[in-house]
């Protein structure tokens, strides 16, 4: 049959055509949104087709779309919790109850009734609210969350509600009903969830328009938060994580947009050359972890031998090191560059009277908790009416039976004139019921079956009745105390379900790790100092450090010029290099010594400065920046140590002195900026150093933030003192082991530690120990005789621990017995350093008792006077000082005869 050329759909040239007119009829902008878009053709009455645009209708489909995947697919409800799949599921559940464990695939087909999607997405939804171990009671492989292995297909596994949903999510008598998508059956709009769900499991979505990442929270949290809303107290929420690690919840903002939580996994270390982790950051799974540290590895962040993943129930990652690695840089540089270390943003979005509602977890749960507070009340109020009802029916049957009334009913032949007659016979009593009596009471009295009567037992009719009125009393009583009945609930579930529910997640505060300082130092860092070329690129060149691609550089110039630049493979920063270093933005106890003449031939000054708040790739000036200006003696000090150096001038004209010395200690610090002081206006021909260096710094004071478990020094936590660059401090842990250690910020501290302070080398140590060979208690005195090494002063023995450690010199202990045949010997006290005299570290010591003891008590020391601390006059240099003396009339730095370097 051929096709009627006045009903065919146009082609796309006549389409576009079309468009064309419509352009110069109604509008370029017609034309772009017409254009592209789908046209809906319809049969006029003369059997024509016309042409409809839906241009108008995209925006409202747009909405209604964003609308739909808002309200029905990615938001939770506020009012239970659930997303509309996750309800239906546990609606299909409900329904499928019978006690025994259901296929998920016949739960997944259920839930296909009321769910207009895929069984994927259903699927989906189920494991994850299996694998949170709360609502469903799962049977196979779900899964695992710290692996990232994902459940068995559905028609292996299998599931049930668990006793605490069961519980807290279905109340058919108080539930909001609606009908499913395509009309034929009811289901739930709102499931009557008494309890604080959503906070508990937590939600995440990304809709149309917006998104959603509710994070859980701890279940015994949750609950004594709600008693305190209903108590009228404040509370705190903090999200906790199945996956436990440690959280810095600072900057939560309750929940809202904007806050921020830091989650890190938890590190420590098995020994010199092994790291283990043994909980993970929320968000990641073993497999992404050790992929995070592999590409790390890769790239030179970090430097690792090997990885053993040994998770099953528990999380044991292995990280072996190769020799001579920092454990404790290791573990920065894994939190600074793996996914060791994460960042979650929290956004409380919900849907509340279908629209969406951004608010914090601080309100969630108390729109929560009242909502409870009313679904008891409802709970409550239908009991009572039931009960009511049953008082009111049971009351009447006993004056029915009592008064027997059956006996005239083959006097009435119809109903109306019956049910006038027992209205009558009720008369009398009419007062003592709790409603009026009704048609449907009449008629169920008529239909008690002849037996029933004639075995009626009044005695036990009342005890029903007063035993009703008691349970009546007890329900008005919860409703009359409704605050104190949900105070019981609350307190009833936690009870009963909250075991092994406490907080998995630590909470404390990190501190901030600068990735260039943990930065694994992988290339070197060469310099050709006459053509100003810096670079790891320039290898043939003078070698200066090892750095990491991180690292920013600070060059001094022979011109008095200073650049701050990033690590790169070359780069020009202006000739005549002086100084070439890596630069630390926080240091501030480095401090350069420099000379330098003004202009050509003007005088010659001195300075002493830090280096700080500085623009990367800007040229800096140090002189006065005029022309010809040039450095003459420069030093980079890392502990602000100041030399003594002697200042020679040539000889001009008539001057007297041409030689004198000149501390630096005398010059105040002061910013780049500065000008400096005058040191001469006639043309200098040597500077000698007289004197090394030595610091002008105060020590420096380091505190312990037991809080972090870090060292600081910014006043926070315990002070431990003043420490100048020899100074160490002393770790003891409760395993008996012992180290001597620089006071580095970046030390990690193992949390058995049970002493850290200054270290004094000629302070002793006292310890009380249990030795599980010899099973006796020793105590010896010993100093430290090796530093920066870890050595365990206890006996090797796997039984042998550590009982009291002190550090004071005059310490006191009390022994407690063991009570021996009903016989309890008195306490004893020892006086330490009358026991014992100072031995050698890996002595045995001597034997405390031979009596069975039950406990070792640290006493309050003697008196003892400490002597004062001798400030030497000169202290220990720090290193060799770099000195650089740049040459007046020829290029580059020479030295004379003598081997001096000299201004000639």
């Amino acid at each position: 049959m051929e096709e009627d050329e006045e009903n065919s759909i146009p082609n796309e040239d006549e389409t576009n055509e079309e468009l064309n007119e419509s352009a110069s009829e109604e509008g370029f902008e017609d034309i772009k949104t017409s254009a592209g878009m789908p046209h809906f053709y319809e049969n006029n009455d003369e059997g024509s087709d016309t042409i409809t645009k839906v241009t108008g209708m995209y925006k409202d489909w747009f909405l209604d779309y964003a609308s739909y995947v808002i309200l029905e697919r990615a938001v939770p409800a506020i009012e239970d919790g659930f997303k509309p799949v996750q309800r239906r599921i546990m609606h299909s559940l409900k329904e499928l109850d019978d006690g025994r464990y259901n296929k998920v695939a016949n739960v997944v087909g259920h839930t296909m009734q009321y769910h207009p999607h895929g069984d994927q997405s259903i699927g989906d939804a189920m494991v994850q609210i299996g694998q949170k171990e709360l609502l469903i009671d799962c049977q196979g492989n779900w899964g695992n969350i710290l692996t990232g292995d994902s459940a068995a297909a559905s028609r292996y596994i299998e599931a049930r509600l668990s006793k605490f949903a069961l519980e807290v999510l279905y109340s058919p008598k108080i539930t909001d009903w609606g009908v499913s998508y395509d009309g034929r059956r009811a289901e739930p709009n709102n499931l009557p969830v008494k309890f604080p769900l959503l906070l508990a499991q937590g939600a995440e979505g990304i809709a149309v328009g917006l998104s959603t990442k509710v994070l859980p929270h701890n279940f015994i949290e949750l609950i004594d938060a709600s008693i305190k809303i209903l108590k009228g107290k404040p509370f705190t929420l903090f999200p906790d994580f199945q996956t436990a690690g440690i959280a810095d919840v600072s900057n939560y903002n309750d929940g809202m947009r904007g806050g921020r939580v830091r989650v890190r996994a938890k590190i420590a270390q098995l020994d010199k050359n092994t790291l283990v982790i043994t909980q993970i950051p929320f968000s990641t799974n073993t497999t992404t972890l050790i992929d995070s540290i592999l590409k790390a590895n890769e790239k030179g962040k970090i430097k690792i031998k090997k990885i053993e993943d040994n998770t099953a129930a528990d999380v044991e990652i292995l990280i072996h090191l190769f020799p001579g690695v920092s454990p404790d840089k290791t573990i920065d540089a894994l939190f600074a560059f793996t996914a060791c270390e994460t960042s979650v943003a929290p956004l409380g979005c919900v849907i509340e009277d279908n629209k969406p509602l951004f608010v914090g977890v601080s309100h969630m749960l108390k729109i929560s908790t009242e909502r409870t507070v009313q679904l008891l009340k409802a709970e409550l109020e239908i009991q009572l009416e039931e009960l009511k009802n049953k008082w009111h029916f049971s009351t009447l049957e006993k004056i029915f039976i009592r008064e027997e009334m059956y006996i005239d009913f083959k006097l009435y032949s119809d109903r109306e004139s019956l049910y006038v007659y027992m209205y009558d016979r009720f008369e009398p009593f009419k007062k003592s019921f709790v409603r009026e009596i009704e048609d449907d009471d009449l008629q169920k009295l008529t239909q008690i079956p002849m037996i029933r009567i004639t075995r009626f037992d009044s005695d036990k009719a009342d005890d029903f009745i007063a035993k009703l009125e008691d349970e009546m009393k007890e329900v008005q009583h919860h409703l009359d105390n409704l605050i104190d009945f949900a105070i019981t609930y609350f307190t009833r579930l936690k009870d009963k379900y909250g075991k092994g529910r406490e907080r998995q997640t630590e909470l404390r505060s990190f501190d901030n790790i600068e990735a260039t300082k943990v930065a694994l130092r992988n290339t070197k860092l060469f310099v050709n100092r006459e053509e100003g070329f810096i670079g790891t690129g320039l290898k043939k060149d003078e070698y200066v450090t090892d750095c990491s691609d991180i690292d920013d550089v600070i060059v001094f110039l022979r011109d008095g010029k200073m650049m701050i630049c990033k690590v790169d493979d070359k780069k020009f920063v202006g000739k005549d290099i002086i100084h070439v270093a890596i630069f630390d933005k926080s240091d501030k106890r480095t401090i350069y010594n420099v000379i330098y003449r003004d202009g050509k031939s003007g005088p010659s000054y001195i300075k002493r400065f830090n280096v700080s708040g500085v623009t990367r790739d800007k040229l800096y000036d140090l002189t006065n920046e005029n022309k010809g200006s040039q450095v003459l003696y420069f030093t980079c000090n890392p502990n602000g140590e100041a030399e003594v150096i002697t200042i020679m001038l040539r000889q001009i004209g008539t001057i007297k002195k041409l030689k004198w010395d000149l501390d630096f200690a005398e010059m105040a610090i002061k910013g780049r900026a500065s000008k400096g002081n005058l040191v001469t206006k006639y043309p200098i021909k040597k500077i000698e150093i007289k004197e090394k260096g030595i610091s002008t710094l105060k020590p420096r004071k380091i505190w312990f933030d037991d809080t972090v478990q870090r060292l600081n020094v910014d006043a926070r936590g315990e002070l431990l003192g003043e420490f100048r660059p020899n100074d160490k401090i002393l770790v003891i842990s409760q395993t008996g082991k012992l180290k001597v250690i620089i006071p580095e910020l970046s030390t990690h501290f193992d949390e058995d530690m049970v002493v850290l302070e200054k270290w004094h080398p000629k302070k002793p140590i006292s310890a009380i120990y249990y030795d599980g060979e010899k099973e006796r208690y020793y105590i010896k005195r010993f100093l430290v005789e090796t530093e920066g090494k870890e050595e365990s002063f206890i006996t090797e023995h796997a039984k042998s621990q550590l009982e009291i450690v002190s550090t004071d010199y005059r310490p006191m202990a009390e022994l407690v017995f063991t009570k021996v045949k009903g016989a309890q010997k008195e306490n004893q006290t020892v006086d330490i350093e009358s026991f014992i005299s100072v031995k050698g570290f890996k002595a045995l010591g001597n034997q405390l008792t031979t009596d069975k003891l039950k406990q070792v008590n640290l006493l309050e020391p003697l008196p003892y006077e400490e002597p004062e601390e001798v400030i030497p006059e000169e202290l220990e240099v720090e290193g060799e000082t770099e000195v650089s003396i740049v040459d007046e009339d020829i290029e580059g730095i020479q030295p004379d005869e003598d081997g001096q370097i000299t201004l000639f």
